[in-house]
């Protein structure tokens, strides 16, 4: 669909994007962005997808943003007078929102990571909900590397799903991050032997997510995002707003037959979000 990933839709309620430029180790250019952006708003706003796997091709996950684009005399970058560094902040919003997508999906979004998960990478990472990795795999916020603080969502995110002393000594000293120290501190939920392997437990897992109550599946992740942002009582009460939105006792009596038949349901597809 373009030269940075192409979108399987094959199966019914799954989607997998899989980053396709390994002779570039999948780095990321800044047209990866709005591609990866429109692709997963497109998937939210149709409603038959029920779980996205993103995955990659070749020895590494991906080496992060191309280090050819701060090379270039950009305007996007420019931020030599006060009009500059506006527009800068505009243009950086919006990369932001590029892995916001993701956080924002009515989906569960699966990460299946081998080999380096470097710099803007993990940025994407830290923004999907489940994180599934390689035995070689390691993961590296490269941007202190290179002169800068990173700026797409790791600083923010990392320190929510690892210990934030370790998350600030990650970003501090640029080091890597072996497979099985991410695994002990709960980065990734699983280490697979290789790729081949990684793909099919990630791919099962969220064969398993798609198989629920899509409605449920949404508003479990909407409390969850929700408490992770907010305190206690402030999430309780969106609880209770939520619940009253989402509860349907004939969905769950679909489920509950099925539960007891140990069959797969056949739910509804969520509606399609409706555009002015």
């Amino acid at each position: 669909m373009n030269d940075f990933f192409s979108l399987d839709q094959a199966e019914s309620g799954l989607a997998h994007l899989q980053l396709n430029r390994p002779e570039r180790m999948n780095t990321m250019s800044p047209a990866f962005f709005p591609a990866l952006r429109d692709v997963v708003r497109a998937l939210h706003d149709q409603g038959s997808t029920r779980a996205l796997v993103i995955s990659s091709t070749g020895k590494h996950f991906s080496a992060g943003m191309a280090l050819d684009t701060f090379a270039g005399d950009d305007a996007m970058l420019a931020t030599d007078s006060a009009r500059a560094r506006l527009s800068f902040q505009d243009s950086l919003r919006r990369l932001m929102d590029c892995f916001t997508a993701i956080d924002e999906a009515r989906f569960p979004v699966l990460c299946a990571i081998q080999g380096g998960c470097i710099g803007g990478a993990l940025d994407l990472a830290a923004a999907c909900d489940l994180r599934y990795a390689s035995a070689d795999a390691f993961f590296c916020v490269q941007e202190i590397n290179i002169g800068m603080a990173a700026d797409l969502g790791v600083l923010q995110r990392l320190p929510r799903l690892i210990p934030p002393g370790v998350a600030r000594e990650l970003a501090y000293t640029g080091e890597r991050l072996g497979a099985e120290r991410a695994l002990s501190l709960g980065l990734v939920n699983a280490l697979l032997p290789d790729a081949d392997a990684l793909l099919a437990h990630v791919l099962g897992v969220a064969r398993k997510i798609a198989a629920k109550s899509p409605l449920a599946i949404a508003g479990s992740k909407l409390a969850m995002n929700h408490a992770r942002d907010h305190g206690t009582a402030a999430s309780l009460h969106h609880m209770s707003v939520l619940q009253s939105a989402i509860f349907d006792t004939a969905e769950m009596a679909l489920a509950i037959a099925a539960w007891q038949r140990k069959q797969a349901a056949e739910f509804a597809p969520l509606a399609e979000v409706g555009h002015p």
